[in-house]
């Protein structure tokens, strides 16, 4: 997994500065490196809450060559995208796709986000191997910078997350629901004309949903009390 620096700027508001703060804590990423800041007072810490210790360590750059040093490679944000292959200065990925490329990525990545009024210089831009870009409504396009960062940050974080995956069913225990089903219809009497199209139904609306192993049994289980509160006996294989 790679280690990430989160760059700033020339940010304008402290609140927003101690705000990125607290969204590092919350995804887990602790380097922050800051050109030209504002002043990061009472606001910038309150906002922060319990991540005041990513300020406290935050590194003063005096330029976007000190910051990005160290950096395999650099991530720009940009508000703006182009379309056209020929204009491929502000081609740009989302924050998902972004995760997704850089998850097994070896060596140091640097998220660059720029002055909450005009964002990063084409300058900027084009020391920059990639862009990211947040989709959003062209009435209000742009994003607050914490927000535009929270949303970058999650992607990544989820994305190298471990995912717990709850058992499946198994074929036979998939196929042994079915057949309570259709002892179901059979026990209600359902028409039989019917009676086909609809077990098909069941089966596809399952297999869409996916169900673990529990939810396979407890579905069971009820089928199975209903086909003995209309028969009188629990099914059995059919």
């Amino acid at each position: 997994m790679p280690a990430y620096r989160v760059i700033l700027v020339s940010p304008m508001h402290e609140g927003n500065v101690g705000a990125v703060a607290r969204a590092m804590a919350n995804f887990g990423f602790q380097e922050l490196f800051i050109i030209d800041p504002c002043i990061l007072g009472d606001e910038a810490y309150k906002r922060a809450k319990h991540a005041g210790y990513i300020l406290d360590s935050a590194v003063i750059a005096s330029c976007f060559e000190e910051a990005i040093s160290n950096c395999s490679l650099v991530v720009g944000t940009s508000g703006k995208v182009t379309e056209g292959e020929k204009h491929f200065i502000r081609i740009s990925e989302t924050p998902k796709s972004l995760a997704q490329k850089v998850k097994d990525y070896e060596g140091r990545v640097a998220l660059v986000f720029g002055p909450e009024d005009l964002g990063l210089t084409q300058e900027q831009l084009e020391k920059c191997d990639m862009l990211v870009h947040i989709p959003s409504c062209d009435e209000y396009p742009t994003l607050n910078l914490s927000h535009a960062l929270s949303i970058i940050l999650y992607e990544i974080f989820y994305t190298g997350a471990p995912t717990p995956h709850p058992r499946p069913a198994n074929i036979d225990e998939k196929e042994m629901l079915f057949d309570f089903f259709h002892q179901l219809l059979e026990a209600v009497e359902y028409p039989e004309f019917r009676r086909e199209k609809t077990e098909i139904m069941f089966r596809r609306m399952m297999g869409r949903a996916v169900p673990t192993k529990w939810e396979f049994y407890t579905i069971m289980g009820v089928f199975s009390d209903a086909v003995k509160a209309a028969t009188g006996k629990k099914p059995g294989k059919s």
